[in-house]
C-alpha cells in the first residue's frame, strides 16, 4: 500500500529512525496498555467493593510511570520522524543538484526551471510527510492491532477477534479511493506545475508583454489556469474529506461493535468485570493508529505524485562526460550551424561564422533573428545544434563544460547579481582575487569613487541589486567579467536599457578587451558596433551580410536599412528633447 521500492532505496538512511520510530510508538502502546489494565482492575475492584489503599497507590504509581514512557517515547518519536524528514531533504535535494549539474548550462532543453523549482521545493517537503509520518505510522498500524489481539485474546478471544478482523475495513476503504486519488493528485500535479510555469514566464517578461501590450491576454491566460487549478485543488480536498468520513465510521463504528460484544460477554458471564472493562477502554486503540494512517494517506499519495516528478527529472538522459578542452587558440568557427527549438521550426539555417582571437565580431539584427540563439550555442546552454562549432578547432560538443565555463565569461542585459555584498559578488568570478584586484576591476568600469563612497567592498546589495541603477548593476557585472579573465566574452545585448555614459563606458572595456581576447557583441543598436572588425548581419536565421561598418553602409543592404531607422529615431529623438 503505497510503498514505492525505489524512493525508499534512493533515502536508504532514514530506514533507522524509521525503525526506531516504530518501536518507540509501540513501547509508548505497551506503557498504555499496562496502564489501562491497572485502571481496570481498580475500577473492577472499586465496583465489587474489594480496593484498598496499596491498590490505589499501586494504580496512582502504575499511571505516571505509564505516562511518563508515554511521554518519552512520544518526544523521541518526534524526534525520529524530524530526523528521517531532514535526511529526506538533504538526500533528494542533493540528488537533485548533481543531477543539474551533470545536466549542464542546458538543462532547460529537457525540463522547466520553474518544474525543477517547484518539485525540489514543495515536491520534497511533501515527501518529507511521507517519510516522517506515513511511513512509520504503516508499521505501527501493522503491529498495534496485532499487540493488542494477543493481549485481549486472553481476555476474551471472540471480543478481540472482532474487533481485529474489523481493523482491515480502513485499508480496503484508503484502497477503494487509491486508484481515482493516484489519477487525480497526478493531474493534481500537472495543473500546479503548468501554472508554476505560466507565473514563472510571465513575471521574467513583464516588460515584454507590457511593450508590445500582451499583458491583458496573459492575464486571461493566467486566470484561466488558476481557475483549473482551483477546481482540481477542489476536488482533491473533496475526496480526501469523504475518504476520511469512511474511515471515521470504520473506525467508530468497529470501536462500538467491540464494547457491545463485551458487554454481552460480560452479560453472559464468559468475561470478567475487569475483562469487560479493559476491552471497553482498549477498543478503541484498534483502529486509532490505522484512523491516523488514513489521515497521512492522501498527504502521502501528494508525495508520491511528487516523487514520479522527482524521478523523472532524476531519468533525464545525460550527455556522455567529454574530455575535450579549450585550447590556447581560442578563435570560433562556425559551420552550416543550424539549431531548431521546435522540430518544425528551424531557428538558425546553416549559417557561417569565423570569431577569430584578440578580434572584435558583432552581431546584429532584428528581434528573433537568432543572435541570442547563437550566443546559447557558443555558451553551451543550446547543446544539440547541427553543423559544426569548434574552438581552436576542437569541436564544442566534446569539449568539457566546465573547462568551457572557465574560458568563456558571458554578459546579458540583465546579468544576475545575487544578495550579499560588492565582494561576494565579484569572488564569485575568482574566489582568489585580492582586494587590491578587485578595486583594480571596479576602477575599470568607474565604479571605484561610487563604492568608496559606499562601505566599499562591504558595501550590500539587494536581490538582483535593486538598490542600484540599471547603469551601475551592468558596470558590476561588467567588472566581475572582467575578474573572471576568461580567452572568450560574449556580450549579448550588454548595453540596453542603461544610461549613456555607462554605455560608453561599457564599450570602452570591450573594445580594450577585443585586443587580446576573443570578443563577440551582439547588440540590436548598431552604433555599438562601428568599430567592429567584423559585422554579422542575420534575418531569419540567415547570414544576410558580413563586412566592417561602411562597407556594410555602402552595400545599401539590410545592415544600411537598420542603420538609417536607428538613426532617425535617435535624431527625431534629439530633436524632441531640444
Amino acid at each position: 500500500m503505497m510503498m514505492n521500492k525505489r524512493l525508499i532505496g534512493t533515502v536508504s538512511q532514514s530506514k533507522k529512525y524509521i525503525v526506531a520510530n516504530v518501536l518507540l510508538q509501540w513501547c509508548s502502546l505497551l506503557a498504555n496498555i499496562a496502564m489501562m489494565m491497572s485502571i481496570s482492575k481498580l475500577l473492577a475492584n472499586i465496583y465489587l467493593q474489594q480496593v484498598d489503599s496499596s491498590m490505589l497507590w499501586i494504580t496512582g504509581i502504575t499511571m505516571v510511570v505509564a505516562l511518563i514512557i508515554r511521554f518519552i517515547c512520544a518526544t523521541l518519536a518526534s524526534r525520529m520522524a524530524y530526523l528521517s524528514s531532514k535526511a529526506v531533504k538533504r538526500t533528494l535535494r542533493e540528488k537533485i543538484y548533481q543531477k543539474l549539474l551533470r545536466l549542464g548550462a542546458s538543462y532547460q532543453e529537457q525540463v522547466q526551471t520553474s518544474e525543477v523549482v517547484q518539485v525540489a521545493v514543495e515536491g520534497v517537503e511533501q515527501l518529507e510527510t511521507y517519510f516522517g509520518a506515513y511511513l512509520p505510522q504503516f508499521f505501527y498500524a501493522m503491529l498495534a492491532p496485532l499487540t493488542l489481539f494477543v493481549v485481549l485474546g486472553f481476555v476474551n478471544f471472540l471480543s478481540a477477534l472482532a474487533l481485529f478482523l474489523c481493523v482491515p475495513l480502513i485499508p480496503i476503504a484508503i484502497a477503494g479511493v487509491q486508484t481515482f486519488a493516484k489519477k487525480l493528485l497526478a493531474k493534481y500535479w500537472g495543473k500546479y506545475v503548468a501554472l508554476g510555469d505560466t507565473f514563472l514566464e510571465n513575471l521574467q517578461g513583464l516588460t515584454t508583454l507590457k511593450i508590445y501590450q500582451a499583458d491583458a491576454y496573459q492575464n486571461e491566460k493566467m486566470n484561466q489556469e488558476a481557475e483549473e487549478f482551483r477546481k482540481i485543488t477542489m476536488k482533491v480536498l473533496t475526496m480526501q474529506l469523504n475518504s476520511i468520513t469512511i474511515m471515521d465510521l470504520v473506525a467508530y463504528g468497529g470501536a462500538a461493535l467491540g464494547i457491545i460484544l463485551a458487554i454481552t460477554q460480560y452479560a453472559q458471564g464468559n468475561v470478567s468485570l475487569y475483562g469487560c472493562l479493559l476491552i471497553i477502554l482498549l477498543s478503541a486503540d484498534f483502529f486509532l493508529p490505522m484512523r491516523l494512517l488514513g489521515s497521512f494517506f492522501h498527504i502521502a499519495m501528494n508525495g508520491m505524485a511528487a516523487s514520479d516528478k522527482i524521478f523523472r527529472l532524476l531519468d533525464l538522459p545525460e550527455e556522455p562526460i567529454q574530455e575535450g578542452r579549450v585550447p590556447q587558440d581560442c578563435s570560433i568557427l562556425c559551420s552550416d550551424l543550424r539549431f531548431s527549438y521546435d522540430q518544425d521550426r528551424e531557428i538558425l539555417h546553416g549559417i557561417d561564422l569565423s570569431f577569430p582571437k584578440g578580434s572584435f565580431t558583432a552581431i546584429v539584427g532584428e528581434s528573433g533573428c537568432g543572435k541570442s540563439t547563437t550566443a546559447g550555442i557558443l555558451m553551451g546552454r543550446n547543446k544539440h545544434y547541427a553543423g559544426s562549432v569548434t574552438i581552436g578547432g576542437v569541436e564544442l560538443a566534446n569539449i568539457q563544460e566546465e573547462n568551457l565555463m572557465k574560458h568563456v565569461t558571458y554578459i546579458g542585459r540583465n546579468s544576475y547579481l545575487f544578495k550579499g555584498t560588492v565582494r561576494e559578488n565579484l569572488l564569485m568570478a575568482n574566489p582568489d582575487a585580492s582586494d587590491d584586484e578587485l578595486w583594480s576591476v571596479l576602477k575599470q568600469v568607474n565604479l571605484e569613487q561610487f563604492l568608496r563612497s559606499e562601505q566599499g567592498l562591504d558595501t550590500p546589495l539587494l536581490e538582483k541589486a535593486a538598490n542600484l541603477s540599471g547603469g551601475q548593476c551592468q558596470r558590476l557585472a561588467l567588472a566581475r567579467a572582467l575578474l573572471h579573465d576568461s580567452s572568450i566574452y560574449i556580450f549579448d545585448e550588454a548595453t540596453s536599457n542603461i544610461d549613456v555614459e555607462s554605455e560608453d563606458e561599457i564599450m570602452a572595456q570591450i573594445h580594450e578587451l577585443a585586443k587580446t581576447k576573443t570578443v563577440i557583441l551582439i547588440s540590436h543598436r548598431l552604433a555599438n558596433v562601428v568599430k567592429a572588425d567584423n559585422i554579422y548581419v542575420l534575418d531569419h536565421g540567415n547570414v544576410v551580410e558580413q563586412g566592417v561598418h561602411q562597407e556594410l553602409l555602402d552595400t545599401k543592404g539590410h545592415y544600411a536599412k537598420l542603420w538609417n531607422a536607428q538613426q532617425s529615431l535617435e535624431q527625431y529623438g534629439m530633436e524632441r528633447m531640444a
